[in-house]
């Protein structure tokens, strides 16, 4: 296949500097996750002090990966952070303010590394790449740039990151490349099987139950191409479940035959909303919708949070998903 090439400024920053953070944005996904440990092993090994911070817990679901137990999660910093860390590493965000960290960082340098439209340019280094299908193909990139052998718990990790971003191969970003990185990885020893039952094949059962509340929200317009659905305070406790344990709820509703744009609307512990928003191939920009409101992602993959009532909330989102579903048609 064929390398892609990481920017020289990035390489030097990264042989240079010895302790740093690495981060991505609240909540994360596969594509954080994976990402992250990825990175933070390859540069382990290299002789680096690296330490993993997110504002919030990741799925149980990745609690297998090499690594996972490191990651440091909440607002109060990393032993030594002031006195030792020299640069923030962050991973797929479009800004800065995504990974719910940025009031700690002060004049910390930034290393972005992403690939989100509409990404801020943040950082003293920015390597932005829209083509990627997932940000972990870009740390497998810059892994071969800095001509360092990759083990197979790293490659594990990248392929989850690869596998997670394109709904397990199956979404519009799923292209050649990504097959071809995903070969790699697994000649590697990658495990796809390993990877698909984290994905796919474990899901706590706390988690089928905020399910079935889920569904039973069902909000289906413009003919049925539009659906929304919500998720409560109330639903999680039912269930016995916390916010980690709805990775991948949005993919049910968009199972659905004739549905091509879904909406999740999720009740935050502040009063906010994170809405999710996906759609299939050319029908609907949802990232235009996304970035209306202050948000941002991809064309068929975005999000943002919002205050308001959920009535209101959901009355404007569906408003802006009606229309870009017309401008797509």
């Amino acid at each position: 296949m064929t390398s892609i090439q990481a920017p020289e400024d990035l390489l030097a920053r990264l042989r240079a500097i010895r302790h740093l953070i690495v981060t991505s944005h609240a909540n994360p996904d596969g594509d954080a996750i994976g990402s992250e440990l990825g990175i933070a092993r390859i540069l382990r090994s290299l002789g680096k002090s690296v330490t993993i911070w997110n504002a919030d817990p990741a799925p149980s679901i990745y609690s297998s990966l090499p690594g996972f137990d490191r990651i440091h999660v909440g607002q109060k910093p990393p032993s030594r952070f002031s006195e030792t860390v020299e640069a923030v590493l962050v991973l797929e965000c479009p800004n800065v303010e995504r990974t719910g960290l940025e009031a700690h960082f002060g004049d910390l340098p930034l290393l972005n590394v992403d690939h989100h439209l509409g990404n801020q340019h943040y950082g003293i280094v920015n390597w932005i790449d829209t083509a990627a299908p997932a940000v972990g193909e870009l740390v497998f990139h810059l892994a071969r740039s800095m001509a360092h052998p990759i083990d197979s718990d790293t490659a594990t990790c990248l392929y989850l990151a690869l596998a997670s971003d394109t709904g397990g191969f199956r979404f519009s970003n799923t292209t050649p490349r990504a097959f071809q990185t995903a070969a790699s990885l697994v000649e590697l020893g990658a495990s796809p099987e390993r990877v698909a039952g984290w994905l796919f094949e474990s899901r706590p059962l706390a988690m089928m139950k905020v399910l079935v509340s889920m569904m039973a929200t069902l909000d289906l317009r413009e003919k049925g191409r539009l659906c929304a659905v919500h998720v409560t305070d109330s639903m999680y406790a039912k269930a016995g479940a916390s916010s980690t344990d709805t990775e991948g709820l949005i993919d049910y509703p968009r199972a659905i035959a004739g549905v091509d744009v879904v909406a999740l609307f999720r009740e935050l512990s502040d009063g906010k909303y994170k809405v999710s928003l996906r759609s299939r191939g050319e029908t609907a920009n949802v990232e235009s919708v996304a970035r209306l409101h202050g948000g941002g992602g991809h064309r068929n993959a975005a999000g943002f949070s919002i205050d308001g009532t959920f009535e209101e909330i959901k009355d404007r989102v569906l408003k802006d998903l009606g229309a870009a579903l017309e401008a797509g048609a």
